[in-house]
């Protein structure tokens, strides 16, 4: 694989970009693996990643029944940030932080990783005593925020009205090494790295069935045939339910659609990450000048991937009171995305009962700022049995009542 620098540009740029190579392989599937990682999000791709990388397990298929970064990856808004009340969740979130500072040295692909700051507005009292709280666990924890004034909350987001009739702003939680990336890239620069340690990417192969014998997995059965495999990883997010019927266990989640818009392109008049967990909305500004907004979840299970009015209605009324001037821009698109949601708002990474198999799922609403940290803890898990980061998350914690609550650190759980 050719290395990206100013020098290839440079050089591709008098050829005509003509020396260009395909960023990854498109193979067809062999007939054995020694790991099979069901989807070809960027959970998946990370955990593929790592695996290579930190154990040489490179033996790796990465099947996706859609295309490359197409479900939830491709359907975010993009907020990185480890500011969790509990100490796991701060842990891996953390974790993740960390390697997306790095993320575009490391697989030699522009994530356009933007360090500039996430606040989460307090807009009651109870929210001011929550999220000092949270501050002081950070500080224990050894993650960077702090509670702001609104003054200091006003001098960072200008355009921000803080002394409104209902939801007035109080303070905020503050941390500044949060930020955004380009969820595109962050695939696609994961399946570049995992092609040219040679492993496959396999797209338009959906998983039919998942074969076992004597309680240990053996394979996949799949629309391009039958795939063996010795280890099988399921990081399919909101469909994690129906993978793991497929192997012959539950899991303890509900899917449901999350919907999110953007605005028209505007000038530059935002360069921090917003969220207002009272009002169920979030706000911030992408580098072609959109204004991406986003609010909580629907209240039913689903498994669209469309927009609704009800969440135009719902998530704009309350952002307006707060942000006046979006009241005069027009939107420009809406989708939805398939979010898996357990009841403690924890995500899992576990073994399950069936020998070989694993699952990565119940990220809700916040899966892409922990794809780099979880793709880590899961391949550790996957290549050891344990891992530190992963542990905490176990479906055991369920059955022995461990759970990880984050409802309100997470405010609409992203």
């Amino acid at each position: 694989m050719k290395r990206y620098s100013v020098f290839a540009v440079a050089r591709e740029a008098l050829r005509h970009h003509t020396g260009w190579e395909r960023a990854w392989r498109s193979p067809e599937p062999k007939k054995k693996y020694d790991t099979i990682i069901v989807g070809a999000g960027g959970h998946g791709l990370a955990t593929a990643y790592w695996l290579g990388k930190n154990h040489g397990i490179r033996n790796v298929a990465v099947i996706e029944k859609g295309w490359l970064g197409g479900g939830n990856t491709g359907r975010n808004t993009t907020i990185i940030r480890s500011n969790y009340l509990q100490d796991p969740s701060a842990a891996i979130y953390e974790k993740s932080r960390s390697l997306y500072e790095t993320m575009s040295q490391d697989i030699n692909y522009n994530v356009m990783f933007s360090p500039r700051g996430v606040m989460m507005l307090a807009q009651t009292q109870h929210e001011v005593r929550g999220f000092k709280r949270t501050a002081h666990a950070n500080a224990l924890q050894g993650v960077t925020t702090e509670f702001i004034t609104p003054a200091r909350v006003k001098e960072l987001c200008p355009i921000m009205e803080i002394g409104g009739p209902r939801y007035p702003v109080l303070g905020a939680l503050w941390q500044p090494r949060g930020g955004t990336a380009r969820h595109d890239a962050v695939a696609w620069g994961y399946a570049r790295a995992c092609s040219d340690m040679g492993m496959d990417i396999i797209q338009q192969c959906e998983v039919q069935s998942i074969r076992r014998e004597n309680g240990k997995v053996t394979g996949v059965g799949t629309t391009k045939g039958d795939i063996s495999c010795d280890r099988l990883g399921i990081v399919v997010a909101g469909h994690s339910g129906v993978l793991a019927e497929m192997a012959g266990f539950r899991l303890p989640l509900e899917s449901v659609a999350l919907q999110a818009l953007v605005s028209e392109p505007i000038k530059p008049c935002m360069d921090v990450v917003v969220m207002a967990n009272t009002v169920h909305g979030y706000m911030s500004q992408s580098d072609k000048g959109e204004m991406v907004i986003g609010g909580g979840a629907d209240g039913y299970n689903n498994y669209t991937q469309r927009g609704s009015f009800h969440h135009i209605e719902e998530t704009v009324r309350a952002l307006i009171e707060t942000f006046p001037m979006i009241s005069r821009l027009k939107m420009l698109r809406q989708w939805g995305g398939i979010v898996d949601m357990t009841g403690d708002r924890s995500p899992i990474l576990s073994k399950t009962p069936v020998d070989g198999v694993f699952v990565n799922c119940g990220w809700g609403t916040g899966g892409f700022k922990a794809i780099p940290g979880s793709g880590w803890a899961m391949a550790e898990l996957m290549a050891t049995g344990a891992s530190p980061l992963a542990d905490p998350f176990s479906l055991s914690r369920f059955r022995e009542g461990r759970f990880i609550d984050e409802s309100v650190a997470a405010g609409v759980a992203h």
